[in-house]
């Protein structure tokens, strides 16, 4: 392994002191990780908050076997130390990575696979907030969805971070964006970033509206973190040849349906969950982005929309601030 200044021993983290709401988030002491091969350690600066973490404060969401029982998903910092089979980075690099857990912490160890270099221009604050967003998108809109340019793209939950990012990258790419949120400063707020049309799902049928932005034709792909009832609606407000892709279900993974809608539409309905992915599927998704998105991210093309940001200390405000449902964009805990 090699390293860069002394490594302390120790390090401060915020650990889940039992299942239940944001006060079990607790300062704790913790060893410092050190990278295996193929590995790198980070010197954490600033990590994103996201509703998984959440579900795993709650109970519902364990990390996967090997990944650290500490929450966060997304981290920046600098490279601190290298374990073997590493070539690209060097100490000192300045990067923000995918982790599958444990970025609420002063350091952080990760397969480089999922390291990125920052992009030119950003905080460390707003690089916290761009890779678990980012990859989720990417891969779900872009990859599993298929969405082309000049292509529909519906978007639930567009104030989110997952909303904000996936609205920019479908307008940047060239697609019709349609989103749904909860309230007419966060519908403005989606038409800022560059949807074409933002539904206030408390005051409009997202299913009529969508058809009347169509002409009738109807979403060619449909992004849903809602699941419950949205499931049924999204068959109906989907175009012929459909894509569906689920990645969340908010209001319940248990829907009823009609699956006739799938016959006569001939509509795909897929999903997928990121963190018990391989490296090796993480890595592919890394290489992507930093090929199609990085250079966007240079010029400000796209960039995360940045809600608020908390001392890692008071990482369960940030939980609160995430579950009272009021943000726009992305929550980022500040760690160094």
């Amino acid at each position: 392994m090699a390293s860069g200044q002394k490594i302390p021993a120790k390090m401060t983290a915020i650990a889940i002191s039992e299942p239940g709401g944001p006060r079990v988030l607790k300062p704790e002491t913790r060893d410092v990780p050190m990278p295996g091969p193929g590995e790198i350690l980070i010197r954490v600066r600033a990590a994103g908050v996201n509703r998984p973490d959440v579900q795993q404060r709650k109970g519902a969401y364990p990390p996967p076997p090997g990944a650290s029982d500490l929450p966060g998903l997304e981290a920046s910092g600098e490279v601190a130390a290298l374990g073997d089979e590493i070539s690209r980075w060097r100490i000192g690099d300045r990067v923000c990575a995918l982790t599958p857990g444990g970025g609420y912490a002063e350091y952080v160890k990760v397969h480089a696979g999922s390291v990125l270099p920052l992009p030119a221009g950003f905080t460390h604050t707003e690089a916290a907030a761009v890779p678990e967003n980012y990859f989720t998108v990417w891969h779900n809109v872009f990859e599993r969805g298929g969405l082309k340019r000049g292509e529909t793209l519906l978007v639930h939950g567009g104030s989110s971070g997952i909303g904000t990012t996936a609205i920019q990258l479908a307008s940047a790419f060239g697609a019709y964006v349609i989103t749904t949120a909860g309230s007419k400063e966060k519908c403005d707020a989606c038409l800022k970033l560059g949807a074409d049309r933002a539904i206030n799902y408390r005051e409009e049928d997202f299913v009529a509206a969508v058809k009347d932005a169509t002409a009738g034709k109807g979403a060619n792909v449909i992004l849903d973190m809602v699941g419950g009832d949205y499931i049924a609606r999204n068959y109906e407000a989907a175009a012929i040849e459909g894509r569906i892709v689920q990645i969340a279900s908010q209001s319940g993974a248990v829907a009823s349906a009609d699956f006739s809608k799938i016959m006569v539409k001939r509509l795909t309905h897929t999903g997928s969950t990121l963190r018990p992915r391989t490296v090796e599927f993480k890595a592919a998704i890394a290489a992507a982005l930093e090929a199609q998105v990085w250079p966007l991210l240079g010029t400000r093309k796209v960039a995360p929309v940045m809600d608020m940001i908390y001392p890692l200390t008071d990482a369960w405000r940030a939980h609160e601030r995430m579950e009272e449902g009021e943000h726009i964009g992305k929550i980022v805990l500040d760690v160094a």
